[in-house]
């Protein structure tokens, strides 16, 4: 059952691979560059409501490995369909026919990764495993197949053409296929355990914010949200941009740019072994002020570097990424969970997640696009140089962003850890 749950969360993630960090230089190649960010927008907007109605389905009314198989079947055909276009129509693909494939294909993909977890879980259950024990070594697989996709899509060309849709499509036909043979997911018919559509929706949670230690911690990590999907989108197309620039357009990062950025999930993946440590001895201030410093360093990095002598500051930046990623993601959710009423913590998780990767996410991506519309898609691709000097100043502004985020929380966060208390 590990082997097939390694396999799962191996596709699970691959699918993600395929474009997440590419997508960005297919757009800005067929011109609509100025439109990156309404694309990665799309998985913020998703995820506003999407997991939470799919999650109400899979619990009362279809087996959740096949609501998960539906899903990843739905999102592959329009994500197929979506390569196919682009395939075809080349630098002529338009947005009005783009975007709603998109978007459909996301809004479908977003509630298996919740669902994935769940169909994990109840394996594991139904097998006798334990699932604090057995399923972190598992979902490290999911990294690894984020990056061998990542890799296969660079390797064979595909990052700044459609294709990488069709390699996640594929992908996606797989996965959806194979759920279906999953063991079965229990639906809850009991009148007795059923949940109002205010629980279920995990509306509930907003009560949470009466307490105003947690309002600062929600109100904070929709603000670090706006961080995390900044390079997914931008990352690629700025480093591939330096091939209008004679003396990097040869190197290995521009020619293999998410080979390079996958030294990103590679930190990620070693980064989480680190929050145990962290967390017992420094408490989640201090854990999350290191993340919001990474952040700094993140973008810093990359408006310092090049892809030739300067290489070494992009793979800086992809470490730092492991430590900017993990200790706001993974140490905030412990925090939410250890200072939550046990009949709370699955909607504060969701809040949780409404807060970073729904709202943060989304506000930040689009603010993200303002920043870099001004600073480089006004500037006429014939100077290359002015652009490079626009780049840079984009990344300067995320930085300091960033920065004012740690100083603010320190400032405004109140609280003091005690290492031999269980609270975080």
């Amino acid at each position: 059952m590990k082997v097939r749950l390694i396999i799962m969360n191996f596709l699970q993630f691959a699918v993600w691979g395929a474009y997440l960090t590419c997508m960005g230089t297919y757009l800005a190649t067929i011109g609509h560059a100025d439109s990156i960010g309404i694309f990665y927008s799309a998985q913020g907007i998703a995820s506003l409501f999407m997991p939470a109605i799919v999650g109400i389905i899979a619990d009362r009314f279809i087996q959740a490995q096949k609501t998960y198989g539906i899903c990843h079947l739905i999102s592959a055909a329009a994500m197929i369909t979506l390569g196919l276009y682009g395939v075809n129509a080349g630098a002529a693909a338009e947005m009005s026919v783009m975007y709603p494939l998109y978007f459909l294909a996301i809004a479908f993909y977003m509630p298996s990764l919740s669902l994935s977890y769940s169909v994990a879980y109840n394996a594991l259950e139904v097998n006798g495993l334990d699932t604090v024990k057995s399923f972190p070594p598992i979902r490290t697989f999911g990294t690894v197949g984020f990056i061998v996709s990542m890799w296969v899509v660079d390797l064979m060309g595909f990052q700044d053409n459609a294709r990488q849709f069709l390699v996640s499509g594929v992908l996606g036909l797989l996965i959806g296929l194979y759920a279906f043979s999953l063991p079965e997911c229990k639906i809850n018919n009991s009148t007795a355990d059923k949940k109002s559509w205010i629980e279920l929706l995990g509306l509930d949670a907003f009560k949470l914010l009466k307490d105003s230690k947690m309002a600062v911690f929600m109100i904070f990590s929709a603000l670090i949200g706006m961080c995390l999907q900044i390079t997914n989108s931008f990352a690629n197309p700025f480093i591939t941009s330096f091939a209008a620039i004679g003396e990097f357009a040869d190197t290995f990062g521009v020619q293999h740019a998410n080979i390079l950025i996958s030294l990103s999930q590679i930190s990620e993946t070693l980064c989480i072994l680190l929050i145990p440590f962290f967390m017992k001895r420094l408490g989640i201030k201090k854990v999350m002020m290191i993340a919001m410093i990474a952040w700094v360093l993140r973008f810093s990095f990359f408006g310092l570097g090049d892809p030739g002598s300067g290489v070494w500051l992009f793979v800086l930046s992809c470490i730092v990424y492991g430590v900017a990623f993990d200790f706001f993601n993974i140490s905030g959710s412990l925090y939410v969970n250890e200072t939550t009423d046990s009949k709370l913590r699955s909607s504060a998780q969701g809040l949780f997640m409404l807060m970073t990767n729904g709202i943060g996410a989304t506000v930040g991506t689009l603010a993200a696009q303002a920043v870099i519309n001004a600073n480089v898609n006004s500037i006429s691709e014939t100077e290359p140089m002015l652009r490079w000097a626009g780049w840079s100043q984009s990344w300067y502004i995320f930085a300091a962003y960033a920065l004012v985020l740690a100083v603010a929380f320190a400032l405004i966060f109140k609280y003091k850890h005690n290492p031999n208390e269980k609270k975080i």
